[in-house]
């Protein structure tokens, strides 16, 4: 039996080596593994990439350049869970930088049109809270959102 460690891979359009740096950049806790050229055996062009691996946080991903038939959608996503406000900021500023796109709720679309969640580590905490009313009050909060403020959230909840 195999260990059943995971790897995500991502394919990118010519871009994974480019994608592979930017995330190195914006993830303190990263790092690059091997990269793959193409060879005369292979249908890209020699010398080329055609994958690289990089870890961020732990997790193990590998770019794929595989071609423009299979972009990205928000169908998979990748949620950070943030400490506070300012680790919201840094990721939202850096993930959105170079043409990404924000989107609602703490949703935005990198640069390569990967999905990201940028979410306080407090949203568990105010969504699923016992008291529904206050719950609803920082749901409606969120709805009206595009990068998450906790302290909107948390006096939307407070009923401030």
């Amino acid at each position: 039996m195999t260990s059943g460690r995971l790897t995500t891979c991502l394919w990118f359009d010519g871009r994974a080596e480019e994608a592979a740096d930017f995330y190195l950049s914006v993830f303190e806790d990263s790092s690059r593994g091997s990269t793959l050229r193409h060879t005369d055996a292979s249908p890209g062009e020699e010398g080329t990439v055609l994958t690289v691996e990089f870890t961020l946080n732990g997790q193990r991903f590998l770019g794929l350049n595989g071609g423009p038939q299979f972009p990205f959608t928000e169908a998979v996503s990748f949620q950070i869970d943030c400490a506070d406000q300012t680790e919201v900021d840094y990721y939202w500023s850096r993930l959105t930088s170079g043409g990404g796109e924000e989107g609602q709720c703490g949703w935005l679309k990198d640069r390569f049109g990967v999905s990201w969640q940028v979410v306080p580590n407090i949203m568990p905490t105010l969504l699923t809270a016992s008291d529904r009313a206050k719950a609803d009050r920082a749901m409606a909060a969120m709805m009206k959102m595009r990068k998450l403020d906790i302290a909107t959230l948390q006096a939307a909840f407070d009923g401030a």
